[in-house]
């Protein structure tokens, strides 16, 4: 098993549950719109989506960890992938580029001695990273992303953590662009789905993404225009060529079916679509199997 790696057949997974996170309607009226929410969450509806959200993933054999409930995160503490980052050697907690995150790396730290999770290091000083700007185009490749969350020095910080975990660290310059909800990471446009295609959104794909996809031989999808602001491109794979995806993107995933994976759909109008989050944004990988243990 590895913790490296974006598409190999997810084992473990971190998730904190909307029940958590959204602890009262009070605070989902007080904070939604500072927070840049498209609209405010209902929260009775948010929790029956994430409870079948939940049982996608476990039906599938994942073993689903979920984190208890912490007074001063806010809404967007649902979105687990940005606060951490998993190598084969342990986590390393992030410096989040959105203020009313910056305690969510914090509460990972304190759990993760009873989830036998070892804390490789953390982003610190001037330095910015939210892991949804790192994603990996092998297991000894790491793509980031530099842009409003994530910066050179929160980049630099971790090449030095990764060390000989890597052997290479793409740097990927982001386009400038007015994001629903103030939301663009390199997963906004990027989701890998197996170590040879992934999907794309071309519009807004960096040069720098398209040379290293053409380094690597990686054929793409690609993500049509109508279906990029209901995140047609993030999509979290389960298994190479097995992924899950946001329902109501029909056009992506009719090329994700042309182009040999299984598609499984989840509603969520309230936990991903008005958050601006999709289910790359929900989970936390730590373990997957490893590229020469997936039969392929």
């Amino acid at each position: 098993m590895t913790g490296q790696g974006d598409f190999g057949r997810l084992r473990r997974v971190l998730l904190r549950h909307v029940r958590d996170a959204w602890a009262s309607d009070a605070l989902i009226d007080a904070t939604w719109r500072a927070l840049n929410y498209t609209a405010r969450p209902d929260r009775k509806s948010a929790v029956a989506e994430y409870d079948r959200f939940v049982r996608i993933l476990e039906d599938r054999g994942v073993a689903v960890e979920l984190l208890p409930r912490e007074e001063d995160l806010s809404l967007d503490a649902i979105y687990m992938r940005d606060a951490a980052v998993a190598c084969d050697r342990g986590i390393i907690l992030c410096s989040m580029g959105k203020e009313a995150r910056r305690s969510e790396p914090a509460a990972i730290e304190r759990l993760a001695r009873g989830l036998d999770l070892s804390v490789l290091g953390r982003i610190v000083g001037t330095g910015l990273l939210e892991g949804g700007d790192v994603a990996w185009l092998s297991e000894r490749t790491v793509a980031v992303g530099r842009g409003r969350r994530t910066n050179a020095e929160g980049i630099r910080q971790l090449r030095e953590l990764l060390g000989d975990c890597v052997d290479e660290v793409i740097e990927i310059a982001l386009p400038e662009v007015d994001a629903a909800g103030d939301v663009f990471h390199l997963m906004s446009i990027f989701s890998p789905l197996d170590r040879d295609l992934a999907l794309v959104y071309p519009r807004l794909m960096p040069p720098a993404l398209r040379d290293a996809l053409k380094a690597y031989r990686i054929a793409s999808v690609e993500v049509p225009d109508a279906e990029f602001d209901t995140m047609g491109c993030n999509v979290l794979a389960l298994a190479p060529r097995v992924c899950l995806m946001l329902e109501g993107n029909p056009l992506t995933r009719a090329r994700l079916t042309a182009a040999g994976a299984e598609v499984i759909e989840y509603a969520g109008r309230e936990i991903s679509l008005k958050g601006c989050g999709g289910p790359t944004c929900l989970t936390r990988p730590i373990a997957r199997d490893r590229d020469a243990d997936q039969g392929r």
